[in-house]
């Protein structure tokens, strides 16, 4: 090798150790944030708006300061609601320096990915994945009412509303969302009164035609029927419902936040449409306000649920860390074991409840509303 070669090649390689122990300083310098969900796909509607949310929250905390004086990064990776392309997604984010998790977006493949957090000891907050198993590990928290509480508390509203006596469920079996929370609607409406006079299961094989599943309904009377299913399925209900005359009320959980967003669905038959949820865009108080306001700024929309989950999971994390005192420099696992017990002892004030806590099993606690579907937009019920 000639002398400049040599010269040529040792500047190189100081310049990639130079390159490296910058991107060092800079991991260091920021609390590094993952993010997983479906940016596309048919669930594209929630993992947009989570990836939204968490964005619109760390902003603002950058801009006011960050957390104890550190910013916020966030790395937002797409999973198309697939299990196995979440658990890449993770390994991705690993490789990238994330600290903590946001996600992900739905259940099946945050389950996934909680099997791999807890190896490596990550802590995991998931704004929406509302199956049990979401949170069985004990570095997985979620900001969403589980599905079992889904259940319970949409019987409880109907009955206590006094909204309908006869009952029709459409659900899907092949998904732990939705059979998830009817099993636990179910068991809570004797408790209220209610009948369920049609209880109709579709897999993800047969989810185009529901009308056996709608005449069924309409045959046994039904005043109301339940839908504890994604939005995209609650578009062809409705669509399929109109078409056979049946006009029933319908009754939803936080799966049916973004059906106003279907392409090609004509939305005036989601007029009347009540659904479950922790947030409700019009609701006046200042802070919810804010949070609308922001978020119509940065993306010209108002922001859906699972925005508002993300926003208060960043929130979240933000009084953790606060609580724990821990470091950007730290290892994720000892970062873990400290949020992971500082989440215990938190309250927060969201947009999506006011004095919200969590338990050690991952639950958060707050009070459920509900909303519904006026003139194209989502309106606080009481």
């Amino acid at each position: 090798m000639s002398k400049w070669k040599k010269v040529l090649s040792l500047a190189a390689a100081a310049s990639m150790t130079m390159s490296v122990m910058a991107m060092n300083v800079s991991a260091a310098d920021n609390f590094m944030i993952g993010g997983i969900g479906p940016l596309t796909g048919e669930t594209a509607v929630y993992g947009i708006a989570v990836k939204n949310g968490a964005q619109i929250a760390i902003d603002e905390i950058n801009e006011a300061g960050g957390v104890n004086g550190v910013q916020l990064e966030m790395n937002f990776q797409d999973d198309e609601g697939d299990a196995e392309k979440a658990v890449n997604a993770y390994n991705t984010l690993m490789d990238w320096g994330m600290q903590m998790l946001v996600g992900t977006v739905t259940s099946t493949p945050c389950v996934a990915v909680a099997n791999e957090s807890v190896k490596d000891n990550v802590f995991q907050l998931t704004p929406s994945g509302s199956a049990v198993e979401c949170v069985a590990n004990p570095n997985v928290f979620r900001v969403c009412f589980s599905d079992p509480n889904q259940g319970i508390a949409s019987a409880q509203y109907i009955g206590e509303h006094k909204l309908a006596t006869k009952v029709a469920v459409i659900y899907n079996s092949s998904d732990v969302y939705s059979s998830g929370i009817y099993q636990k609607f179910a068991e809570e409406a004797a408790n209220q009164g209610l009948e369920i006079v049609s209880a109709e299961a579709f897999t993800a094989d047969s989810n185009k035609d529901f009308s056996v599943q709608l005449q069924k309904a309409k045959d046994a009377e039904a005043e109301l029927v339940f839908l504890p299913i994604y939005y995209t399925e609650a578009s062809l209900i409705l669509t399929q419902a109109a078409s056979m005359e049946f006009a029933p009320m319908f009754f939803g959980c936080d799966g049916l936040d973004g059906i106003l967003n279907v392409e090609q669905f004509d939305t005036s038959l989601a007029e009347d449409v009540m659904l479950l949820t922790p947030f409700a865009a019009d609701a006046e108080d200042e802070l919810t306000q804010n949070f609308v306001a922001a978020y119509d700024e940065a993306y010209g929309e108002t922001p859906n649920q699972f925005a508002a989950d993300a926003y208060d999971a960043v929130y979240a994390i933000k009084a953790a860390i606060e609580k724990s005192e821990v470091t950007p420099d730290m290892e994720a696992s000892d970062i873990c074991d400290a949020v992971s017990q500082a989440m215990t002892e938190i309250t927060l004030d969201g947009v999506t409840g006011l004095g919200i806590t969590w338990t050690a099993d991952g639950e958060p606690s707050k009070a459920p509303k509900a909303v519904v579907i006026k003139d194209g937009a989502y309106a606080a019920m009481e």
